[in-house]
């Protein structure tokens, strides 16, 4: 393999891996609030139907992307109330939401199967897509691309180094006693379930405008749990979440470049092995990985090892506030 398409292939995973991305932090700052959605599959496909739909009706990819944002915050917003003002289970309410927003995308999108449409342009920044090999890798992209790099960044820097990311991470991890600071504990559980909510809506609308385009039942299928998955493996912080789904996207690259390779292997293999993989860097964060480590490991380094891949999901996770 050449250096170009090295580059091609990694700028392409790259981009592939923008969803996740979205989806990813939209579900980290849900559940550093202290709520589970796990209406991310469903929401993910009826909001990539929807922002498909309204921006070929409408003739506006901004339409669609702002339909797709507005239907992923109403799916969370649902979550959100079934918990806090319903007082029923968040797991509960959230399973029942994949299950209806597959069964609506697939009922409401039929007119809009595999017919061709409008898509995001693609956007290279000047000068700096110009750059060797960086260039075409980060900035001959999208617009979609660069808002997750903001997102990325933003998103770190509000949670780690900010007043109000203090108190989200406070009432994720003590309510109590954030109520007690003065905090609207449920008041802010709705407004970052919303927020997160619309972050999976854009990565729907992102999977049907920009990556995966147009719309066929069962567009996005398990893109939710694969971004449940990487909110776990990347123990709840920002750049670990994408960096979780760019070897996500990585894995799922390798799979159509072995193929050619070695023809006599079925297809199925190439496609399940990211899966797979998640499976077991999953079991790996969850497991005390530094006492599985060979014993000629310095312990130094086994404790750089276990730290890195160790996560602790917020302490209020799941958990009614009254």
């Amino acid at each position: 393999m050449n250096a170009s398409l090295i580059v091609q292939t990694i700028a392409s995973v790259l981009a592939a891996s923008v969803p996740l991305i979205y989806a990813g932090i939209g579900e980290t700052l849900t559940e550093k609030v202290g709520v589970v959605n796990l209406s991310l599959d469903g929401t993910i496909l009826l909001s990539a139907m929807v922002g498909f739909a309204a921006a070929y009706t409408t003739g506006s990819v901004p339409v669609g992307i702002l339909a797709a944002m507005v239907v992923g915050a109403l799916m969370a917003l649902v979550v959100a109330y079934g918990s806090i003002a319903l007082k029923q289970d968040q797991v509960a309410i959230g399973f029942v939401l994949t299950l209806l927003g597959a069964d609506i995308a697939s009922f409401l999108g039929r007119p809009f199967v595999r017919i061709p449409g409008p898509r995001v342009p693609h956007m290279p920044i000047p000068i700096l897509a110009d750059i060797p090999v960086v260039g075409p890798i980060l900035f001959q992209h999208n617009i979609l691309v660069y808002l997750a790099y903001a997102l990325l960044i933003g998103s770190w820097v509000w949670i780690a180094h900010t007043q109000p990311g203090l108190r989200l991470r406070a009432v994720g991890e003590r309510p109590e006693a954030a109520f007690a600071r003065g905090l609207s504990v449920n008041r802010l559980r709705y407004l970052y379930t919303a927020a997160g909510g619309a972050l999976v809506g854009l990565a729907g609308a992102t999977y049907s405008l920009s990556v995966k385009l147009g719309w066929s039942h069962g567009h996005t299928a398990g893109m939710g749990w694969i971004a449940l998955a990487i909110v776990i493996f990347g123990g709840w912080h920002p750049a670990r979440v994408a960096l979780g789904a760019f070897l996500f996207g990585a894995f799922k690259s390798l799979g159509s470049i072995l193929q050619p390779v070695y023809p006599n292997v079925p297809t199925q293999i190439f496609q399940a092995a990211p899966f797979a993989l998640m499976i077991v860097a999953l079991l790996l964060v969850s497991s005390n990985i530094e006492e599985r480590l060979p014993a000629y490991v310095p312990a130094r380094l086994r404790r750089a090892i276990g730290s890195l891949l160790r996560g602790a999901p917020p302490a209020a996770l799941g958990q009614r506030f009254e």
